[in-house]
């Protein structure tokens, strides 16, 4: 206390003047309107300043729950246009009736390996969440992989870049298919392989999944063809594939339960027996 009271003595004229001028500006801005407009202004100025930072850090802050209500909202859409896809490939007696064959689990990518020769990504969601092998994983731009194993929390991820990874895929402006495969070079490309020398062949067209399997429904993208040759046959094409997902920065992934599986996967081994 004694502190400030030493402060206000030695420096009673500064203190002083800042009093007396705080009045006099206080009068001006009061009598005239040219002057209280331009304070207020000014205030609202610098006060709508602070508050845009400070929303600014609130909203920083908050991404992770935005990015989370974000993906939640993105599943939800992809499975209402897998089911619709689904729906308008087939024949329906029953308008009534409207059957969702597939469901979306949203999860993020713990780990990710790309340089190796079969590479994995670990998963944030298992068996707990219903997760179980061979459900198919995407990203918002494309496929990731396949579900390998589980255990109650987590789940590890065959990656496309895989030597032991072999997808059904086609080209998108036709019916033309082959299997997709990965040579273990570079992460950017795949390769399709196995595709009739019929077939409309286009250096940027766009390969997507074929739909010939229980894993991955048709249409979903993979990437575009840079260049392709016929193989030594001279029967098929060998095309080089750059996938539209970056598989060294993959965050956010979607895994896609078939819900009709077992009575596809029943179906075929009895056709087989």
């Amino acid at each position: 206390m004694q502190q400030i009271i030493n402060f206000v003595i030695r420096n009673k004229t500064f203190l002083l003047f800042l009093f007396l001028f705080s009045v006099g500006l206080a009068l001006t801005i009061q009598s005239h309107s040219y002057h209280r407009s331009k304070f207020i202004n000014s205030a609202n100025a610098l006060s709508g300043g602070i508050y845009g930072t400070v929303n600014s850090i609130d909203k920083y802050f908050d991404l992770e729950q935005e990015n989370e209500i974000l993906a939640e909202e993105n599943k939800r859409l992809r499975e209402q246009l897998l089911n619709a896809v689904n729906l308008e490939n087939s024949v329906v007696t029953d308008t009534s009736i409207s059957k969702e064959n597939y469901r979306i689990t949203t999860a993020e990518v713990y780990k990710n390996s790309y340089s190796l020769t079969n590479n994995y990504l670990t998963i944030n969601k298992g068996k707990n969440d219903s997760i179980k092998q061979d459900f198919g994983v995407i990203s918002s731009k494309g496929i990731v992989g396949i579900i390998d194993n589980t255990s109650k929390n987590y789940a590890t991820v065959l990656s496309i870049l895989s030597k032991r990874s072999k997808i059904n895929a086609q080209l998108k402006n036709s019916n033309h298919i082959g299997s997709l495969i990965w040579n273990g070079k570079t992460p950017e490309f795949v390769q399709l392989i196995d595709v009739s020398k019929f077939a409309p062949v286009k250096a940027g067209d766009t390969i997507v999944t074929g739909g010939q399997s229980s894993i991955f429904p048709k249409g979903i993208n993979i990437g575009s063809i840079e260049s392709f040759e016929t193989d030594i046959s001279g029967d098929t094409y060998a095309i080089q594939v750059k996938l539209f997902n970056d598989m060294t920065n993959i965050g956010t992934i979607y895994i896609l339960e078939n819900r009709d599986r077992n009575e596809i996967l029943n179906l075929q081994s009895d056709s087989n027996e």
